[in-house]
């Protein structure tokens, strides 16, 4: 179930209401509303070791932190960018300062939800997100996906997600330009997936996310058959959303960074396609799979746009390092896992997610499941944490800042499903 589906499901019964009350009790002592305070001047960077579970041997010899890059080496789209923080920050966070002197002891878990591991957000710009917002709805209307529905897009506010998940940026152009790519994704799903919008054709599924392809990696037909695709093109609102989010990213992004995001949507139309056989086989997936799934259906075609939304460019050599790929990935995992969380209190019992199916196959309580499912993200936030931190080391100035701006995404989309309406009301 997408994130704009899931905006018009019901409330959850008393039970499930408990669960995810106690999960939204359990936040960073923190304020992730709030920036943190004001550092010098400096691209942000992970801390100099590797950080999290199981790390402690490397730290025996402690080398020195790399030193900041030339101010010169990116510069902010505007002077009011706030600061992200040098390294992860937040509850549950205590390892990643294993340099500060006499660092607060581990506060104990929260139960019946254990405590996420995530740091809080660096800014909560409320004007800004609704700015970005306004621009989002007045563009789904031209492109015409959402026909009749476009007031979900207000109350699921996600230009405050794109604001909160992006603080490195305050142009509200750049931000639209992310979130009209956001938008067009998630519509992909609700409108050939979920079917929230359309009917329900998963048979033509496969089909039709070949066409959708067809625009984001363009095909380029003999000249007497290319006018009978661009015809299809047109007639679909959701291909439409594609090409036009995909051409004013183009006036932001380097052509990498737009062949970047490109990718990663191949990627997310394949799970789709597994997705699609789920329905009409009518198969439930082992855990396994469906984390697998996540892997690939997850907020990483978002969170690829950390560096252009900023207004720099990780090396193409670096972020295609296998290194890389795996701890961002696993961030994106993670991200999506908190989706499955807080998304419990509004989502069909009979839609898929990593606690119920935790639950089904395990034949534990649904109460124990969530406990699982929080084990699993903190075990992905962990790596993720300790190997950027490895990667910080002997990585570019930009890769550096890379890492902490997904860093600061994860926090900023938490924050978002922590706070919205759309995930609190049943609470």
């Amino acid at each position: 179930m997408s994130l704009i589906s899931r905006t018009l499901a019901l409330p959850a019964g008393h039970d499930l209401a408990e669960l995810v009350t106690a999960l939204l009790s359990a936040r960073a002592t923190a304020d992730p509303r709030l920036p943190l305070a004001p550092k010098p001047a400096r691209t942000p960077q992970l801390p100099p070791a590797p950080t999290g579970l199981g790390t402690s041997a490397l730290r025996t010899i402690r080398p020195a932190p790399p030193p900041p890059p030339p101010l010169d080496v990116v510069r902010p789209s505007r002077p009011s960018r706030p600061d992200l923080p040098t390294g992860p920050s937040g509850l549950g966070t205590s390892a990643a300062r294993a340099f500060a002197p006499d660092p607060p002891p581990e506060p104990a878990p929260v139960r019946p939800a254990a405590r996420l591991h995530c740091p809080p957000a660096v800014r909560d710009d409320r004007a800004l997100g609704e700015t970005v917002t306004e621009g989002l709805v007045e563009w789904a209307e031209e492109v015409g996906i959402y026909p009749g529905r476009l007031d979900m897009i207000r109350k699921a506010d996600f230009g405050r997600l794109i604001m909160l998940a992006h603080p490195e940026s305050d142009d509200p152009d750049r931000l639209l330009a992310a979130a009209k790519c956001a938008l067009a994704e998630w519509s992909v799903d609700d409108h050939y997936v979920d079917c929230e919008v359309e009917e329900p054709q998963h048979e033509l599924l496969g089909q039709r996310l070949a066409i959708a392809h067809s625009v984001i990696d363009q095909a380029h037909l003999p000249l007497a058959y290319a006018p009978q695709l661009e015809k299809v093109v047109q007639a679909d609102p959701v291909m439409r959303a594609l090409r036009s989010s995909l051409a004013d990213l183009a006036r932001y992004a380097t052509t990498t960074q737009v062949r970047r995001l490109r990718h990663e949507l191949a990627i997310m139309f394949v799970a789709y396609n597994q997705e699609g056989v789920w329905h009409t086989a009518e198969h439930t997936p082992p855990v396994w799979e469906f984390l697998m799934h996540r892997h690939e259906n997850s907020f990483v075609p978002c969170m690829v746009l950390v560096d252009a939304v900023a207004g720099y460019e990780v090396p193409q050599g670096e972020f295609a390092n296998p290194r890389v790929r795996r701890a961002f990935t696993m961030a994106g995992s993670a991200s999506v896992i908190v989706n499955d969380l807080y998304s419990m209190g509004k989502e069909d019992p009979t839609d898929f997610s990593l606690p119920r199916l935790i639950a089904a196959e395990d034949e534990c309580s649904l109460e124990e499941a969530v406990d699982r499912t929080v084990d699993i993200h903190n075990e992905l936030m962990h790596t993720f944490e300790a190997e950027a931190a490895a990667l910080a080391l002997t990585g570019s100035p930009e890769l550096r800042r890379f890492l902490a701006g997904t860093w600061a995404w994860l926090g900023g989309s938490r924050e978002w499903h922590a706070s919205s309406g759309r995930y609190t009301s049943t609470a």
